[in-house]
């Protein structure tokens, strides 16, 4: 088996497929394991109420939304059997429900148990059994449309391009995103800055176009992703009062004004974490009309059409069905 990306898809799904007897290796044409999980606060987690995970992505394939709901408690506890520790025992949110890992802990704790070749990419004639774990087209959305890519760098289609050429079909959703609203330029973003740097509190800020328009929209979402699809490039973020995240903006050069008004402008950018569309998939992870080849984490799109749900908690569950049924 061909396993193509090293994130926690990738990683998951060769760790479960080696326990069930099969010989897989991951191939990952970044110089590291971790994908974008090594990149994010490291939670997994899912909505407590089956209806809020309806409701907030309503555009999503009910069936594989079931599969993530009712399935990632016995992932995690998996995770845990492995080995991995939780640095959160709960999400502290009290909408969901899950576990926060230390990513890089679990990057490691993964990656030593499969086989793996880095800077390796997924080959043109890759034959079956293969699992497409390349972590959507994140780079290429972002450069389409001007955004600051918070993720890593090697995400830029592969499997997706791989699945379309030999027949599949994409989901609903390819032009949304999970993002958080960043710093814009000229703030300096490394990768460790990622989550520090996530300008969190825009349900307190209003919205403004770089031309003083104001698009804040009505209602704003608890997890603020909506905010970054709406800004795009570039907007402000004007608020009554500075905090923690916006000292940590200025802090890292970016532009933080006193207006007339009284109140503080930040100028802020959408920064693009991962997809949300991709190949179809069924509840086993196979790839729709092709035999043999299943999606795993954001290359399979489908689960949170029309809103956001966890990417790490969709990445944990599909590898491990797309492992499983691989095994069957």
């Amino acid at each position: 088996m061909l396993v193509a990306g090293a994130g926690m898809a990738g990683l998951v799904a060769a760790v479960r497929a080696r326990e069930l007897g099969l010989d897989p290796v991951v191939v990952e044409k970044g110089t590291r394991a971790g994908g974008s999980m090594l990149l994010s606060s490291g939670v997994a987690w899912r909505h407590k109420e089956w209806a809020d995970f309806r409701a907030e992505c309503p555009g999503g394939d009910e069936s594989l939304q079931r599969l993530v709901w009712e399935r990632l408690d016995d992932g995690l506890a998996w995770l845990l059997a492995l080995g991995a520790e939780p640095v959160w025992e709960d999400t502290e949110n009290p909408r969901t429900t899950g576990k926060r890992f230390d990513p890089r802990a679990l990057t490691e704790l993964l990656a030593a148990r499969v086989e793996l070749r880095l800077q390796t990419v997924l080959p043109a004639d890759a034959s079956p059994p293969v699992v497409l774990a390349t972590g959507g087209f994140g780079r290429r959305l972002a450069e389409e449309r001007g955004l600051f890519l918070r993720a890593n760098p090697w995400s830029s289609g592969d499997g997706l391009d791989w699945g379309l050429a030999r027949g599949a079909s994409a989901t609903r959703g390819m032009g949304e995103f999970f993002g958080r609203v960043m710093p814009a330029p000229p703030a300096r973003i490394g990768e460790e800055d990622f989550v520090r740097l996530a300008q969190l509190y825009g349900h307190e800020a209003r919205v403004l176009t770089d031309d003083g328009r104001d698009i804040t929209p009505r209602r704003i979402a608890w997890h603020e992703s909506d905010l970054a699809q709406l800004i795009g490039p570039s907007a402000w973020f004007v608020v009554e009062r500075a905090n923690e995240r916006i000292e940590a903006a200025r802090a890292a050069g970016g532009t933080v004004v006193a207006r007339t008004d009284g109140r503080l402008g930040v100028h802020v950018t959408a920064g693009l974490t991962h997809t949300i569309g991709g190949l179809r998939v069924d509840d086993r992870a196979r790839v729709v009309g092709l035999d043999g080849v299943w999606a795993a984490g954001v290359d399979a799109g489908g689960v949170a059409t029309g809103g956001y749900a966890s990417g790490l908690a969709q990445a944990l569950v599909l590898g491990l069905a797309a492992a499983e049924d691989a095994a069957r």
